[in-house]
């Protein structure tokens, strides 16, 4: 038999290998697309039939590699490549090669700006008028992705490209975030093949909470062994690229690349920290003009554009004490640092990309910011980020003890405002402020060496979001589908921005765009702009309302940086304006407008895996359930309870942890001695420890929490917990202060272990459980 296996072989490697079928004269307008017909031979026998097998579907010849790249949280005033004051060479490589664009715009915040950008539709179409955690349960705002808006992925995976994603995910809704899922709103279930990243709106750098595919894995190093998600993700996605086209190099792929950088926290090694020392000594108000100077001697900006001024809420650098002047130099040290190092390994992987057979013929797209700067470190700056963001602000003095650790593994931090303010320049306001520039125009680089005749240049016609999957689709050679899977496309809003590769001076074909996230609103129409500012970015509770809200009006044709209202000296022209964002508003489902932050993310309409639900038993093994799907013990009333088998020696490990060094609580075992931690973002630690040692064998143990009431002067104030085991009390004490709403944006809850950034500094990750577990039950009271 051995000779005969042996021929066949052979016959079957050297066999011709039919060409893949013909990608041309295909109506690829239902996806995905029907099986062919079969056009063969069949007989009784084998003899005299001829074969016809279906062939893989490909895409129309000659179609491009497409790498699209988005960094978070990143400023037009940020990167030099636009005049900022943050090296980027690697992003002023790509541009020598492309172009560059300086009237580009998101939707000022993160997910709104995903959907749009993945699907071609605004964001209030896909539902993702805000981000998830705060989404409400209307069509615009429920975030929930709809199946009439295929993704960039699905349509050209369905038309024989490869796809991939990798980093940053905040598109699905928190609620079905949890390794069980569902998977349908995961990347995998929106047309991508492959995803390496994480879920959520930010992660630690160093203790990243990953997935792969729909699998938690645990990151390959730690920090100390060099680790950082950035250089994680360069890796990964170069070894895909390149395990892809080793294996079907005539098969076009579709990269989305979406780093966690530079969004907070703002974490960089130190060695990338320290090249900025010093380099921002003269504060924002200097750094913000220098950066203005650069752009107009670059032609980033017209030579007449003008400086906006610093809002009266923002202070003034030369009035800041010299501690809060050092405090916050360090800040932007690291933000810059960060920037620098996320340049240099996303540059790692446009080189790998470009050194390919056909890198000529693969369009870069790469989008500078998913919105303006972040507002979110308060007018303070922070060390611990989640901390602002349940409404306790940072205090300098608290910050110039931790100073030197600014930027690594131990603390959550983000810069003061003053610098997003900076890295706005020479626009008003930052991220979450969709009325001003500031919070919407992001640089743009696209090169293409294949079909760029004209590499260096700038591009000047107004575009959005919504205009890159439309450009993607005409350079690929592939239509829009009217339906996919089945389901009937809400037709694309975006216009294809292929025209400004071939003419640098077309006129522009967006004629009308609208903005709004969180009550700010704007709309730009044929040159002009009409804006309704709805109050500061870092201010994360109550509402402004609608009823007397001033619109501004600019005409950005003549001032670039939306310098000049003229609301009061053109009323007529702010008025047609205004019933163009309303008629914008009904089509695109904007309407309700919602002001509110915090109290969206309390919204108990929100579908939950919780709701209702006040005894929750987990199986030992349970790991990296998120926040949203664990139980709700903020500042209330619970006992957790775990039955476990110590075994006949020193039992050690942790037990049930919830959170990691931003903020949270670990039942743990520590020689041999039961200890309840709470760490309240990173600034207190208290440690409740049994006074006694576990006893061997099968073993109840159990945390006690009483809430005690909380006031308007102390929203933080804590309670009292005791721990006993089998029944006797071995410690009592008080816990002063607790997280009131969220611990983290990607920490999990996990039973038996405490994986990603640890809850405790007394172990390190994963410092499982020793012993075995039964179960544990956490009860709410």
């Amino acid at each position: 038999m051995r000779p005969l296996l042996s021929f066949l072989a052979f016959v079957v490697l050297t066999l011709p290998v039919p060409a893949i079928c013909s990608a041309q004269q295909i109506d690829r307008s239902e996806l995905p697309l029907p099986d062919a017909p079969f056009k063969g031979k069949i007989n009784k026998t084998f003899e005299g039939s001829e074969q016809d097998y279906p062939q893989p579907v490909a895409p129309p010849k000659g179609a491009p590699n497409v790498l699209l790249i988005l960094i978070d949280d990143l400023g037009f005033g940020h990167p030099a490549t636009f005049g900022g004051p943050i090296p980027t060479p690697a992003l002023d490589r790509l541009a020598a090669s492309g172009m560059k664009y300086n009237r580009f715009h998101t939707t000022a915040i993160c997910s709104p700006t995903r959907a749009a950008l993945l699907t071609g539709r605004n964001h209030h179409q896909c539902g993702f008028g805000t981000i998830t955690e705060l989404s409400t349960g209307y069509p615009g705002y429920h975030s929930i992705w709809p199946r009439s808006c295929a993704s960039i992925a699905e349509v050209l995976k369905d038309n024989g490209y490869s796809t991939a994603a990798w980093g940053k995910w905040h598109n699905t809704p928190d609620w079905e975030t949890s390794p069980i899922g569902p998977f349908d709103r995961w990347p995998t279930g929106l047309g991508f093949e492959y995803f390496y990243g994480f879920q959520g709106g930010e992660t630690s750098q160093y203790y990243p909470q990953l997935f792969r595919n729909t699998m938690p894995v645990e990151q390959p190093e730690t920090p100390a062994e060099g680790y950082h998600l950035t250089a994680d993700l360069a890796d990964d996605a170069i070894a895909w690229i390149n395990r892809q086209q080793s294996i079907s190099p005539d098969k076009p792929f579709f990269v989305y690349f979406a780093t966690g950088a530079t969004h907070a926290p703002l974490h960089a090694p130190e060695e990338w920290i320290d090249k900025f020392k010093g380099q921002f000594d003269q504060g924002w108000d200097q750094v913000r003009g220098e950066t203005l100077a650069r752009q107009k001697k670059m032609g980033v900006v017209p030579e007449n554009t003008k400086l906006t001024p610093r809002p009266k809420e923002i202070p003034g650098w030369d009035s800041l004490s010299d501690d809060a002047r050092r405090l916050y130099a360090r800040h932007q040290e690291a933000f810059a640092g960060f920037l620098a190092h996320t340049d240099y390994h996303v540059g790692r992987l446009v080189d790998a990309v470009r050194k390919l057979p056909d890198g000529d013929n693969t369009l870069i797209i790469y989008i500078a910011g998913d919105n303006g700067p972040s507002a979110e470190g308060s007018l303070t700056g922070t060390t611990n980020n989640m901390m602002t963001q349940n409404g306790i602000p940072d205090t300098v003095e608290g910050q110039l003890d931790e100073i030197k650790e600014i930027g690594g593994p131990k603390h959550e931090n983000h810069y003061p405002v003053g610098w997003a303010w900076a890295g706005s320049s020479p626009f008003q306001w930052m991220k979450r402020v969709p009325s001003h520039f500031g919070g919407t125009r992001n640089g743009l680089v696209i090169s293409w060496p294949a079909k760029v005749k004209d590499a260096g240049t700038m591009r000047s016609q107004f575009h959005h979001v919504i205009d890159i999957a439309p450009t993607i689709y005409e350079a690929a050679g592939i239509p829009d589908p009217k339906t996919v899977a089945g389901v009937k496309q809400t037709p694309i809003a975006g216009t294809s921005m292929a025209y400004t590769i071939s003419d640098p001076h077309a006129e522009g074909r967006r004629t009308t765009q609208y903005f709004e996230t969180g009550g700010h609103r704007a709309i730009y129409h044929n040159g002009w702009v009409a804006a309704a500012f709805q109050g500061v970015p870092w201010e994360l509770t109550g509402s402004k309302g609608f009823d007397n809200t001033k619109w501004e009006l600019y005409n950005i044709a003549e001032d670039f940086s939306e310098a000049v209202d003229l609301a009061q000296k053109y009323p007529e022209k702010l008025k047609e304006l205004q019933a163009i964002f309303d008629q914008e508003a009904e089509k695109f489902n904007v309407y309700p407008l919602d002001d509110r932050f915090s109290e969206r993310a309390l919204n108990l309409e929100r579908p939950s895996v919780t709701r209702g639900r006040t005894i929750f038993s987990y199986a030992p093994g349970t790991t990296r359930i998120p926040e949203g799907s664990a139980p709700p013990i903020y500042q209330r009333t619970h006992t957790i309870t775990a039955s476990i088998d110590v075994g006949e020696v020193v039992a050690r490990g942790v037990i049930v942890a919830e959170g990691g060094s931003s903020g949270g609580y670990t039942l743990y075992v520590k020689e041999g001695k039961l200890v309840y931690e709470y760490n309240f973002f990173g600034k207190e630690r208290k440690k409740i420890v049994a006074a006694a040692d576990l006893p061997s064998g099968k073993v109840e143990v159990e945390m006690d929490y009483q809430q005690k009431p909380i006031t308007k002067t102390n929203p933080a104030v804590g309670g009292t917990v005791t721990l006993t085991i089998n029944g006797k009390q071995v410690a009592r004490g008080e816990v002063p202060h607790v997280v009131p709403a969220r611990f983290s944006a990607t920490e999990t809850l996990d039973i038996g272990a405490d994986l990603g950034s640890t809850v405790s500094e007394d172990y390190t990750a994963p410092h499982a459980f020793s012993g075995k577990i039964e179960k544990v039950n956490i009860e709410l009271k």
